[in-house]
């Protein structure tokens, strides 16, 4: 009887270490995942980082902006198309007419406008400003889904309220960063910064800073929309590699059209072996193919405003890029226009969290009293 008691106790002891040991195990893989998580968002971040300060260094040695959307998108095809072969080959969702249709404005809002504009706004001003001012992509995002009426807006709900201020303080900034210069703050070339900004009208207005700021505005606009058409078409055709290489593939034939009508230079299309053959494999494969599918990989897991809110990330990188490679200096509208930009993107972040929270509770809630009223009842 004592024998048989002993062995049972070291049964129990030995299940305990296993549990034991499982626990840690599993705690072990969570906090891995986690930290993998972060890290791809700070991947993504370095990799747009680079493709601004690539596409500005590639468009300032005369690479023209039509070929560079052109040849981008075409890399992007292959390099999206070899993923969409090795994860989604076996996807059985069909093309519809419905789904082409998207697929066609997904490509004239990405490549045609947004990436074209965005292009010629980099050209009129700085990777550091054009990251900056690319913070605003959410809270356009957010307007153009209550216009469409894919998000609701209740103005007595504290969500709702963080949104909108979140919004306005974003414009705000952006405002500012348009219309403000500023004298340089930071600068390698202090005296030659000093130079250009003594006078009150360069510091206050610049004709080029305003025309480059209009351009990468509605390219930000074109872009939102892109995403809420995907949105909308990743529901209807649920494979994101296949989805983003038919878009690319889009982007390449209409950018093509746009630039044969825009640039007649037969000379345009010729690459060396230099900046411009870097910049479209670039933002082919790094940007359309590898960062595409790391994001997908942090939606799936963590969901996209976790993803979101990493983006003010490549603006600080960006910054400093654009200082040690570009000699590009910061000066104070830019900053503290961007620095709004931030809290008006963490408030719109924090206002859509909210309101899931609110959501999620108020479901089950919901649940558990149907639960209760069904108990009742038997």
């Amino acid at each position: 009887m004592k024998v048989k008691m002993q062995d049972q106790e070291q049964d129990h002891e030995e299940s305990s270490v296993r549990d034991g040991i499982r626990i840690r195990s599993n705690t072990k893989g969570k906090a891995c995942e986690e930290f993998r998580q972060y890290m791809y968002c700070i991947f993504s971040n370095f990799c747009f980082a680079g493709y601004n300060i690539v596409s500005k260094i590639s468009l300032d040695k005369g690479m023209s902006r039509y070929v560079l959307v052109a040849y981008g998108h075409a890399f992007g095809t292959l390099a999206t198309a070899l993923l969409a072969y090795l994860f989604e080959r076996n996807n059985k969702s069909k093309l519809s007419v419905a789904i082409l249709r998207n697929v066609f404005f997904l490509g004239l809002l990405g490549a045609v406008l947004g990436r074209t504009l965005f292009y010629a706004g980099l050209e009129y001003t700085s990777p550091a400003f054009a990251s900056a001012l690319g913070n605003l992509i959410p809270s356009i995002t957010f307007i153009l889904a209550v216009l469409c009426r894919m998000e609701k807006l209740d103005i007595y709900k504290r969500s709702s309220q963080v949104k909108m201020l979140g919004t306005i303080i974003a414009f705000g900034g952006a405002t500012l960063m348009t219309l403000y210069k500023g004298h340089p703050v930071i600068s390698f070339h202090s005296q030659h910064s000093h130079q250009h900004t003594t006078g009150s009208k360069s510091v206050l207005l610049d004709k080029d800073l305003i025309k480059g700021s209009l351009m990468l505005m509605v390219s930000y606009i074109s872009l939102s929309a892109f995403y809420i058409l995907q949105t909308i078409t990743i529901k209807m055709y649920p494979a994101p590699l296949t989805l983003t290489s038919l878009t690319c593939l889009s982007g390449t034939i209409l950018s093509t059209i746009m630039t044969a009508i825009l640039d007649h230079k037969a000379s345009s299309w010729k690459l060396s072996w230099n900046i411009t053959l870097l910049a479209p494999i670039y933002s082919g494969i790094v940007i359309f193919g590898i960062t595409v599918y790391v994001q997908t990989l942090v939606i799936r897991k963590k969901g996209p405003v976790f993803m979101t809110a990493f983006r003010p990330l490549a603006t600080i990188i960006v910054a400093i890029m654009g200082l040690l490679i570009l000699g590009n200096a910061l000066y104070m509208g830019s900053i503290i226009g961007a620095t709004l930009i931030v809290l008006g993107l963490y408030a719109t972040l924090w206002g859509k969290e909210k309101e899931k929270a609110d959501q999620k509770w108020f479901q089950q809630t919901i649940t558990e009293e149907v639960i209760e009223i069904k108990e009742v009842k038997q």
